[in-house]
Order: C-alpha cells, then sequence, then structure tokens
C-alpha cells in the first residue's frame, strides 16, 4: 500500500496550533504585546503586579482592583513548614531548575482542591503559584548556602520581597526597577516550548501544578529557558573584552552554536532585547562594572557582522542577573517566576476552550514483518 505523502514539519515549525488572546508575537514589525499592549511600554510605565493581573484578566486593573489583587498575593507567599523541611533535605547540588519544579509539585500535593479546575479556584491557585514560588527559589538558594530561610513579607513589592528573602536586604530601587522589568519581558511569549508543554498537560485535563511543573521541564533545557545561565558561562570564560572579537569569530569557524543569539520566531532582533539591554546597561553604570557589557557589545557586534544573527532576551539578561548578586543557575528559576503568569493564563484558557492536544505523526520505520522464532534467529 503506498504512503500517502505528508508535509512534516519538523519542530511544529510554522504550525499553528490553536488561537489565543493572551499576546501576539509580531516578527515582521519586531513587536510583542500582551493583551494589545506593547511590551516595552508595559516594562517602563506598569510594575510586573499589574502585568500579572492583565495576563490573567484581559485588562490593566484599577487602582482599586490592583490593591486587592496585590493583597491577594501578598496573603500567599508563605510556604509550610513541611515544605521548608523538604527544601532543607534537597541535595546541595541539585539544580534549582529541579528543586524549584519538586517545590511545585508539593504544593500541589498540598492543595486539597488539585482537581478542581473550575475558572475562580485555577485563579486562586494561578496567583497562589506567583506568590509562593519565589519563597521556594529564596529558600532553596538560602539552604544551598547553609543560611536561614527568611520568611516572604507582605509589606514589600513582589520584586523587593524576593532580594529580601535571597539576601536578608533591598537593593537600591533603580535595581529592583531593572528586576522588575525583566520579569515583565519574560512573562509571557505566545506558545514557546514551556507553555505548549503546560497546554498539552492541560489538554488532557490533567491538574493546574502537572502542567506548571511539565512547564518547568521544558524551559529548563539550555535552548529555552537555559540560555541565560550558559550566556554568562561563556561571559566568565572569554573574561576580557580585548579578546571577545577573536573568541566569537574562533567560535563561528568551528560552528560552536552561542547561546543568546537567534531565536525560532524572530529573525531581525528579538523585541524585548532593547528594554533589557538599555537596563542590562544602567545597571553596569550604577554599579561601577562595565566588564560584561563591554564583552556583550563586542560579541554582538561581531555576531550580526559575520553572520546577522541578533540577540535574544537571555543575552542581556543573563549578565544583568549577574550584576544583581544571584548566582548563575538562578537564572532560570527566576525565569519561571515570571513566566508562571503566562503559563497559567494558558492554563486557564486551554480548560476554557478544551480539546486534546494529539497530532500525529509520519511513520518511516520498516515494513509489516513477521516474528522469527528466537532459537531461527542469526
Amino acid at each position: 500500500m503506498e504512503e500517502k505523502v505528508v508535509n512534516v514539519k519538523p519542530g511544529l515549525e510554522g504550525v499553528v496550533a490553536d488561537t489565543t488572546t493572551i499576546s501576539k508575537v509580531m516578527p515582521e514589525i519586531n513587536s510583542l504585546v500582551y493583551r494589545g499592549y506593547p511590551v516595552q511600554d508595559l516594562a517602563e510605565t506598569c510594575n510586573f503586579e499589574e502585568v500579572a493581573y492583565l495576563l490573567w484578566n484581559g485588562e490593566l486593573p484599577t487602582m482599586a482592583k490592583l490593591n486587592a489583587f496585590v493583597a491577594k498575593e501578598r496573603s500567599m507567599r508563605s510556604i509550610s513548614d513541611d515544605l521548608k523541611a523538604v527544601i532543607k533535605k534537597f541535595p546541595k547540588n541539585a539544580h534549582p531548575m529541579d528543586t524549584i519544579r519538586t517545590g511545585v509539585s508539593f504544593l500541589g500535593m498540598e492543595d486539597e482542591r488539585v482537581w478542581n479546575n473550575d475558572p475562580e479556584t485555577n485563579m486562586d491557585k494561578s496567583i497562589r503559584l506567583m506568590a509562593a514560588i519565589p519563597t521556594i527559589i529564596a529558600a532553596d538558594y538560602r539552604a544551598r548556602n547553609e543560611k536561614d530561610i527568611i520568611d516572604a513579607r507582605d509589606d514589600l513589592s513582589f520584586s523587593e520581597n524576593f532580594f529580601y528573602m535571597c539576601f536578608g536586604e533591598i537593593p537600591k530601587q533603580e535595581i529592583v526597577k531593572a528586576f522588575d522589568v525583566s520579569l515583565i519581558l519574560y512573562a509571557e511569549h505566545g506558545f514557546n516550548a514551556s507553555t505548549f508543554t503546560g497546554r498539552v498537560i492541560t489538554s488532557t485535563t490533567s491538574d493546574i501544578y502537572s502542567a506548571v511543573c511539565g512547564a518547568i521541564g521544558a524551559l529548563k533545557g539550555p535552548l529555552h529557558g537555559g540560555a541565560n545561565e550558559q550566556v554568562m558561562h561563556v561571559l566568565k570564560e572569554i573574561d576580557d573584552p580585548a579578546i571577545a572579537k577573536k573568541w566569537m569569530l574562533k567560535a563561528l569557524e568551528d560552528k560552536r552554536k552561542v547561546m543568546g543569539f537567534g531565536h525560532r520566531v524572530y529573525r531581525k532582533g528579538d523585541s524585548r532585547v532593547p528594554t533589557m539591554k538599555k537596563y542590562a546597561n544602567l545597571l553596569a553604570d550604577l554599579l561601577g562594572e562595565t566588564k560584561w557589557r563591554d564583552i556583550s557589545q563586542v560579541l554582538e557586534d561581531t555576531m550580526v557582522e559575520k553572520k546577522g544573527i541578533h540577540p535574544n532576551l537571555d543575552f542581556p539578561a543573563g549578565p544583568a542577573y549577574y550584576l544583581m548578586g544571584f548566582d548563575i543557575d538562578m537564572f532560570t528559576p527566576i525565569f519561571v517566576m515570571a513566566r508562571i503568569t503566562g503559563w497559567t493564563a494558558h492554563i486557564m484558557e486551554q480548560t476554557a476552550h478544551n480539546r486534546i492536544i494529539r497530532p500525529l505523526c509520519q511513520y518511516i520505520g520498516p515494513g509489516e514483518r513477521k516474528i522469527i522464532p528466537l532459537a531461527e534467529r542469526a
């Protein structure tokens, strides 16, 4: 029987799997909007809490609605003593992406509503995840470094509280603003790999915690969220702006994949990069540490000149987080802190209009054959 010719799309490139009202990536005009608002405008004008509200509710909040939302988020930041005890038992060399995945799974086990996927309950779970994930990340950071866990505070903004839980103090507001901007830029990006993973799991009518754990697993990969960590490793490997161009030319000659460059959707440059680069540069000036900025600029100029490939958001975000004082292996968990808003927005959207996501595949293996008895096999 002759096989039907199928136009296979490896990696689902160019395939439109569903509709969404949450965000739109427009590579032709180098733009990204959340619910119709350009992300660069949101980053400059709003705080992360406003953007989370927008992604979940479709509109920016009034002052009264924002105050109520913030109060609820702040009331959900604490984690149980049982979860703290589990975190303290994590292997000290475990990657924080593994510990946050396990922490989210534990939150799900503690939630008696785990199988309740009605809109109100899923919204409540989403806020809980947004509020508790930073606490888990910070608690793990403290425990890994043999420091006492610092409990969340309800009198600080989302970003301020994370710095406080990690370091016991709040940095200058310019640093807090740069961090907030990074969260807004990372919050949502269409049907990326981790978001699509979350939607696939949700489409089976599994629970929100399972979907988020799956999304975390996808984000961990260096071809997705893990790239921001790899960017900083490259910058540290080079360590000197004077040799950065030579390093890049050798990397290109050796056909080495340089993380932080290129994007499946954007061909003329990631729309989020200019804003993140602006704040990364401000941090460098503020802290008087310009080496990473200088190396980055040489790498960017050389890659664009030689290959026409532009940096993506991970390229400026990595050194920005490093300047803020975070360990390199915390960069992708910080991405989780931001993207949990986009993931859960998509999970709720998928739930509202669900059909199980079950694509076909084209088989290219051997034709049907008979089994040769074991004793007769050569």
